[in-house]
């Protein structure tokens, strides 16, 4: 039985590992759920470390629900009208910074980089299934940093090709310091990298304070470490069976598993 102490007003779900299934897909009953709550009058915002131009593949599966928080709180996206609102860019200095200080202590790191309207990357950076839309450019951070897109760098990304991610994440949040928010959520030694202070708990805070939310009326769900600020914030939080240890362990109420439709049961208790 899902305890769902208090009606929200407000749900936020992460997207992949959450209410995504594996294959990317939400499954009839997570959709009818979705539906259900926004009928009830709840508000759904999706808060993911995609970027922007991630959503177009999941805005089909997810349906024409409000708001994604994107990119750890990079950036807001409409996700009706596939729109980007607005971003929050790193510093160019604090990019810079931050990679001068990763290449330094892990020289095998290569890098990435998200802003409005498209990405770029360093040559080696390896590319995934993800990453295959074409870059606008290919050149040493340091270059790309250089030109106009890099002071609009609202994602840094730092891979590393052998380290165990939880360690890279450890190390990399000591060498980066001051200079960004430093969190991962993929099952590579991947660092998701956003400017100071930005994260999803500060967009979600920020986008309900502006419509008088508080936050003991808002229930979050999420799975991996870039979700844990929001979990925190949130008034209630869940997270899904097969989250991430230091999630499980942070969180009071678990649900089921993504494959499981765990966002859709935590739905369905609150809605009676």
């Amino acid at each position: 039985m899902i305890d769902v102490p208090v009606i929200p007003s407000l749900i936020a779900t992460d997207l992949d590992g959450t209410l995504l299934r594996g294959d990317g897909t939400v499954s009839a009953r997570t959709e009818d759920a979705l539906r259900r709550a926004e009928e009830a009058g709840v508000c759904i915002v999706f808060v993911t470390g995609r970027p922007p131009r991630w959503m177009g593949a999941v805005t089909e599966a997810i349906g024409p629900h409000g708001i994604a928080i994107c990119s750890n709180g990079g950036a807001l996206y409409d996700v009706r009208r596939q729109e980007l609102l607005e971003t929050h860019p790193m510093r160019a200095e604090d990019a810079l910074a931050t990679v001068t200080a990763l290449r330094t202590g892990l020289p095998e790191v290569t890098f990435a980089f998200e802003y409005p309207g498209g990405f770029s990357h360093e040559p080696a950076y390896p590319r995934t299934l993800w990453d295959m839309d074409a870059a606008d450019r290919v050149a040493p951070a340091e270059e790309l940093l250089a030109g106009a897109a890099g002071h609009q760098v609202f994602k840094l990304l730092a891979k590393h090709p052998t380290m165990d991610p939880d360690a890279f994440l450890r190390l990399g949040r000591e060498l980066v310091g001051g200079f960004g928010e430093v969190t991962r959520s993929a099952a590579v030694a991947m660092l998701e990298i956003s400017a100071p202070g930005v994260s999803k708990a500060s967009a979600l805070a920020r986008w309900c304070a502006e419509r008088d939310i508080p936050a003991d009326r808002v229930v979050a769900i999420g799975d991996m470490p870039n979700d844990l600020p929001m979990l925190e914030w949130a008034g209630t939080a869940y997270a899904v069976a097969n989250a991430h240890p230091e999630v499980l362990a942070a969180t009071v109420r678990h649900t089921a598993s993504h494959e499981e439709d765990g966002v859709a049961q935590v739905i369905e208790a609150l809605l009676g």
